[in-house]
């Protein structure tokens, strides 16, 4: 196994860091956050068009790249680096992996190239969201989504079509996607399954309400359903497996998520750096000393080691879940290191470490806990069996 990155892959790296470099500071940030989408639709279009980014993991036949979770870790790696708020999670590595797995021809031929080139953007609602992705808990129990009782979402058939009612809470750019893959339960208790739907945002009785986050980088909304027409995702309501479409696409979905984590890490970690060696204390720049070279080594080791294990997991999915519970665990130290480490500058509201603090706590609210994501690893792998 050759664990070096390619002449390609460091190129993407290299490209993307500069043009984010030019269009994604602090200050593109908190514009973007406030924009009615939450992200810059401009840098959306640089990124999509000019790097493909959004299909770098999808076959050429569909127009992406035809790379692999590699490169799209890569890239996620980068705009984790500077908290570039973008519907690329939500897209290429949620919504588009589950497309490709569960539609039919027809639906990946009219989808996935315009989830490629970036000009449709798509999400998937199903919460809690690590449940349903099998990374903290057995999703084929269908409970995290009403399990076939009152709650969650329901679906029922309309003539030759498909009819869903509930409410899905924390829909990663729920509120701005093209496109809505809805998790929902059919059949009635005890022969509940889980499908998969496709809803349009104009869809007659479809709400979709964008909260207040604590990472505003990364938005989030409410989805209300009251009758909405739907399209089920796929030929056969019987022969699809989606728990396991979705366990799959979980796995893979944690590596990138622990790439970006690390990518946060690695960027709250270089802007403390920096600080530390021109703020002067008694004389002298602060990182001379001892005590603070110390945290500061332990900390690279962190970074290091938790983006061994994302890229790690890129190559074995199996490993997705502690790799991701290793990124949030070291974003987390990261970001309250760096608060610690700017002093007085650090703890004020508005400063940027706090938009990685704020990133680090979300993440883990979002895709945790930490103890859950290894938790459910080690009773996959039958540690205490």
């Amino acid at each position: 196994m050759d664990t070096a990155f390619t002449t390609e892959q460091d190129e993407i790296r290299r490209t993307l860091r500069e043009l984010l470099a030019k269009h994604c500071g602090p200050d593109d940030v908190r514009a973007a956050t406030g924009t009615a989408t939450g992200y810059d639709p401009a840098l959306w279009a640089l990124l999509s068009q000019r790097l493909g980014l959004p299909g770098l993991a999808l076959p050429e036949t569909y127009g992406g790249v035809g790379c692999g979770a590699t490169e799209l870790a890569l890239a996620a790696e980068e705009t984790g680096r500077v908290l570039a708020p973008s519907p690329l999670i939500a897209t290429a590595v949620l919504a588009a992996p589950l497309i490709t797995r569960l539609g039919t021809g027809a639906q990946r031929a009219a989808l996935l190239p315009h989830l490629a080139d970036g000009s449709l953007t798509a999400t998937l609602a199903a919460a809690p969201l690590p449940t349903a992705l099998a990374l903290t808990g057995d999703n084929r129990t269908g409970e995290w989504a009403g399990g076939g009782r009152a709650g969650g979402v329901q679906a029922r058939r309309d003539g030759h079509g498909w009819r869903l009612y509930g409410e899905v809470a924390q829909v990663l750019d729920g509120h701005g996607a093209d496109l809505l893959l809805v998790a929902a339960h059919t059949g009635g208790h005890p022969r509940a399954r889980t499908l998969l739907f496709l809803v349009r945002p104009d869809a007659p009785g479809l709400a979709r309400v964008r909260l207040t986050a604590l990472d505003e980088t990364r938005p989030l909304a409410r989805v209300e359903l009251r009758d909405v027409t739907a399209q089920l995702l796929g030929a056969d309501e019987d022969g699809a497996d989606v728990p396991h479409a979705l366990a799959a696409t979980g796995a893979g979905a944690a590596a990138v998520l622990a790439a970006e984590a690390v990518g946060a890490a690695d960027g709250v970690l270089a802007r403390t750096v920096a600080y530390v060696r021109t703020r002067e204390q008694f004389g002298r720049p602060i990182g001379s000393f001892q005590a603070v070279r110390h945290r500061l080594a332990d900390l690279c080791v962190r970074v290091r080691a938790a983006r061994s294990a994302a890229y790690y997991a890129t190559w074995d999915p199996a490993a997705g879940g502690l790799a991701l519970a290793q990124g949030l665990e070291t974003l987390g130290a990261a970001a309250a290191e760096g608060i610690q480490l700017h002093g007085g500058l650090g703890i004020t509201w508005e400063h940027e470490a706090h938009l990685y603090f704020k990133r680090a706590t979300a993440a883990e609210l979002l895709l945790g806990p930490v103890h859950r994501l290894r938790g459910h690893a080690a009773d996959m792998a039958g540690v205490f069996a």
